[in-house]
């Protein structure tokens, strides 16, 4: 395993519109498309977390559904940063509903934001957000732990 510079606690936020439509963000950080995900700052409970990144990434007011799953195997959850630093994240991935709001980027964290058919999704997608998305999507009422 490579070095690991530091250990990272995040959230992720899978939203689904009325078409089915799964919503990805472009990062402005790595120029890859994934999950609206960020850091949980100190003094934040996990969903608070997610509710100011959504509303920071995407202008969207949510509602938290249910808990999909905490994520934190080093396989999937070590990132490599371009700057060279390497983060191993804990992600706590929530399904939401959009509760108010209008789409919109902010060009401070992304490059673009949309919705994507769950059939056409961007091939220029993180390493560990389809493995996010299929269990939003296995529609089980408990948690995964991977």
């Amino acid at each position: 395993m490579r070095k690991i510079d530091e250990i990272k606690a995040g959230i992720a936020v899978i939203v689904f519109n009325e078409k089915n439509q799964v919503l990805l963000q472009k990062r402005i950080d790595v120029g890859l498309w994934g999950i609206p995900s960020g850091h949980i700052e100190i003094g934040e409970t996990v969903s608070e977390a997610a509710i100011r990144e959504m509303k920071e990434e995407t202008n969207l007011d949510i509602r938290i559904k249910k808990l999909i799953g905490v994520y934190s195997d080093p396989l999937s959850q070590v990132f490599a940063y371009p700057n060279g630093k390497v983060v191993h994240f804990i992600t706590t991935c929530f399904l939401a509903e959009i509760t108010g709001g209008e789409l919109a980027c902010n060009s401070n964290e992304s490059l673009d934001i949309k919705f994507f058919d769950l059939q056409n999704l961007p091939e220029n997608l993180l390493n560990m957000h389809p493995n996010w998305l299929k269990d939003a999507l296995a529609e089980k009422e408990m948690a995964f732990i991977r």
